[in-house]
């Protein structure tokens, strides 16, 4: 009867592991956890010395809007790359959609969340599905890969000089205090 109950657990435990390693949602979930309980936090750094040349970096939305990163600036800059099928990235689009509704009506602030497949019927269909009103865009240019190595999910803030401000590769939970108060102070500075 032990060694009925022990093969039991082992392949229940089993089945766990290849449905949070299968089922991008329940990967997800799990992050998604992780980060409630105090991980994937992203570091706020101190924006170097010199901007970058952000001119020519452009995205374009489903409206055919299109949007140069050099045109913007003087206003703090939230760029995200993702990707539907990213677990990491399902995992920290709550956060992030919770950042982005607080910031909406921030005109010193942008958000541009690019798609990293370019899908935008299907980038925008998910956020639908999920009510999340998150801007998404897809990339139209070359992007340097200081800025953006293919690493997904990958955050990237600049200050009102075009100078980078925050750097993040992974999964981050957004809506932390202190993210909410970095962003406020770079969009509250000269």
């Amino acid at each position: 009867m032990a060694f009925i109950r022990k093969n039991l657990l082992n392949g229940l435990f089993i089945i766990l592991l290849l449905v949070i390693v299968l089922v991008p949602d329940a990967k997800a979930f799990l992050i998604k956890g992780l980060m409630e309980i105090g991980f994937f936090k992203a570091r706020v750094e101190t924006p170097v010395a010199s901007g970058m040349n952000l001119s020519g970096i452009r995205f374009k939305d489903a409206k055919g809007n299109q949007v140069d990163l050099g045109d913007l600036k003087g206003k703090v800059i939230f760029l995200n790359f993702w990707a539907t099928w990213c677990p990491p990235c399902r995992a920290e689009m709550p956060s992030v959609n919770k950042l982005y509704k607080q910031f909406k009506a921030d005109k010193n602030v942008v958000f541009i969340f690019a798609d990293a497949d370019g899908d935008l019927a299907k980038s925008n269909r998910f956020m639908a599905d999920r009510k999340y009103e998150l801007p998404v865009y897809r990339v139209e240019s070359e992007v340097p890969e200081q800025i953006f190595s293919g690493s997904l999910p990958t955050t990237v803030i600049f200050d009102k000089q075009g100078r980078l401000a925050l750097h993040h590769e992974g999964a981050a939970d957004y809506a932390d205090k202190k993210i909410v108060d970095f962003l406020n102070k770079l969009s509250h500075s000269n």
